[in-house]
C-alpha cells in the first residue's frame, strides 16, 4: 500500500513547485512509473481522488499515468532486453549477470496548471526530486 504514499509525496511536490511559480490551481498531473516498480494503478486513482480533495488547489485535479518500459542490461554480451519477458536471464547469451537498467523509478512527468489571466491552462514540467528543489520551467 506504498500508494497512498506516493501520492502524499506527489501533492507535496507538486504543491511546491505551485507555490514557487504562483500558480492557484493545478488541472492535472501526469506520473510516469516503471512497469516493474510494483505501483497499482487503481490504487493510485483512487487513493488521488480521495487525497486531494484536502487541497483547493487540487480540487478536480485530474492523474494521469504512463509506463516506462522495464529494460535489463546484460554485463557478459552488453546488449539490453525486454525485463518482463525474459527475466533475469539473457536472452541473447543466456547469461544472469544482468541488471534492471530502468523500469522501476517514478517521475513526475507533466503539471498542468490553470492559467487565471486568460482562464485556460497552462503547462509545467519537471522531475520528482527528494529535495524537493525540482521546478517547473
Amino acid at each position: 500500500m506504498h500508494e497512498l504514499g506516493l501520492v502524499n509525496y506527489v501533492v507535496k511536490q507538486v504543491g511546491k513547485i505551485a507555490e514557487e511559480n504562483q500558480v492557484k490551481r493545478i488541472t492535472s498531473v501526469t506520473l510516469e512509473f516503471g512497469e516493474v516498480s510494483g505501483i497499482v494503478t487503481s490504487y493510485l486513482y483512487d487513493y488521488w481522488k480521495w487525497y486531494t480533495k484536502k487541497f483547493p488547489m487540487f480540487d478536480g485535479a485530474e492523474l494521469r499515468c504512463e509506463t516506462i518500459p522495464a529494460i535489463t542490461w546484460c554485463d557478459d554480451c552488453k546488449q539490453t532486453y525486454p525485463t518482463v519477458k525474459y527475466g533475469k536471464t539473457c536472452p541473447h547469451c543466456g547469461s544472469g549477470n544482468t541488471w534492471l537498467q530502468q523500469g522501476n523509478e517514478m517521475n513526475i512527468k507533466q503539471i498542468e496548471v490553470e492559467d487565471l489571466e486568460e482562464g485556460g491552462s497552462d503547462d509545467k514540467s519537471g522531475n520528482a526530486d527528494p529535495e524537493g528543489t525540482a521546478g517547473a520551467d
